[in-house]
């Protein structure tokens, strides 16, 4: 978790653990040390994942309770905010995500307007399951319902599309290191209901599990 990717505006949800150097948020654990907060989260997220997997079939339409429920299962026992929508403005290099205020509403609209047209992620093409896995992950980032753990839990909710599409467990490396601004950028360029960036993005991530699953 590293917080210097993100500016916010609040109370609450903006408190860090006293102690951390405002490099953590505070928490239930009570960890001050932000490599030990990753090394948490990355372990509960694990654990999560492998939950999730087994929980959710092949017909099972994804809803806005459901990535809620993700994020409580993943977090509850490290924020008292987990699965709950945030009550906090953010930005990251001066781009604003959706205002709190609205994220109730957008996640509402979220479910009926993509999740309901994208998954189950049972499509013939693979070019309709990378399209259906753009723009569920551009719609989710740009909303950034959570006070953190936005990018991992879309990326959690693009593995379990993916199953249902036939695909082995995605690995996002090629999105990450180099290409970070660039999916970034593909992030933003959604904004206008451009999704090709970022399904070149997925077509990467696509072909590198592909490959190394051989």
């Amino acid at each position: 978790m590293t917080l210097n990717r993100y500016d916010a505006s609040g109370l609450a949800e903006g408190q860090f653990e006293p102690g951390s150097n405002d490099l953590v948020l505070r928490n239930l654990r009570g960890i001050t040390d932000p490599a030990e907060m990753d090394r948490v989260e990355a372990a509960e997220l694990a654990a999560t994942l492998d939950g999730l997997v087994h929980q959710f079939d092949v017909d099972h339409r994804f809803t806005a309770r459901d990535i809620c429920a993700m994020h409580l299962r993943w977090l509850g026992g490290t924020y008292q905010w987990a699965g709950r929508y945030r009550q906090v403005n953010l930005f990251k290099s001066g781009f604003p995500f959706a205002a709190a205020s609205q994220v109730e509403r957008l996640m509402a609209g979220f479910e009926e307007a993509v999740l309901n047209r994208n998954t189950p992620c049972r499509f013939d093409d693979l070019n309709d399951v990378v399209r259906a896995l753009a723009e569920v992950h551009v719609e989710l980032l740009l909303i950034h319902p959570f006070r953190d753990g936005n990018g991992r839990i879309a990326r959690v909710l693009a593995i379990l599309m993916g199953l249902q599409a036939g695909l082995p467990v995605l690995q996002f490396s090629s999105m990450t290191g180099s290409r970070r601004e660039d999916y970034f950028a593909a992030v933003q360029a959604g904004l206008g209901g451009d999704y090709l960036p970022m399904e070149q993005a997925f077509a990467r991530v696509i072909s590198a599990t592909l490959v190394g699953g051989r």
